[in-house]
């Protein structure tokens, strides 16, 4: 019986032992690293909010529309990555090779491994940004008064808060 040769087989694969897990591997890297910035592009946004304004004749007006004498404060918020969604990504890809390395049979089990720690690393960044996007957007700036507490999507973004005197002009 005569064997017949797969030219796009041989082209694409190597004759060098585990190149399927070293292709997987590879695979991994790049998941992570194309997960991390698109963590980072996404996960860019802001909005502010200044209750009150200024009156026709330049004096400034609180959030109720009554005279004031000070310049209302207005509140920023800007979302940016949390550096935590960073080290869980580093983890899963760390943990998996160590898996691969310490309790991997075979081939297809390393695999395996390496395949979940690419669809982990995917999932964690495709969600950490919906969430954190999806929270931000919900966050109630309008209903701030100068006091009170922001409940931020922690782990998934960190935001800042700035507040700074309403400018004229």
């Amino acid at each position: 019986m005569t064997q017949i040769s797969r030219p796009e087989a041989s082209a694409t694969a190597s004759s060098l032992p585990g190149f399927e897990i070293i292709a997987r591997l590879r695979r991994l890297l790049v998941v992570g690293a194309a997960a991390a910035l698109g963590y980072s592009l996404f996960m860019t946004s802001g909005k502010g909010y200044c209750p009150g304004g200024v009156s026709a004749d330049g004096g400034f007006l609180d959030a109720a529309g009554n005279p004031t004498d000070t310049a209302p404060m207005c509140v920023y918020l800007d979302l940016h990555p949390s550096p935590v969604i960073f080290i869980a990504l580093a983890v899963i890809v760390f943990t998996a090779i160590t898996m691969v390395l310490r309790r991997a049979a075979d081939a297809p089990s390393a695999i395996r491994y390496l395949d979940r720690a690419a669809a982990a690393v995917a999932i964690l960044a495709i969600a950490s940004v919906v969430i954190s996007q999806i929270w931000f957007a919900l966050i109630p700036i309008t209903d701030w008064d100068g006091t009170g507490t922001f409940f931020y999507p922690f782990p998934f973004g960190s935001v800042d808060l700035r507040t700074e005197p309403m400018s004229v002009g």
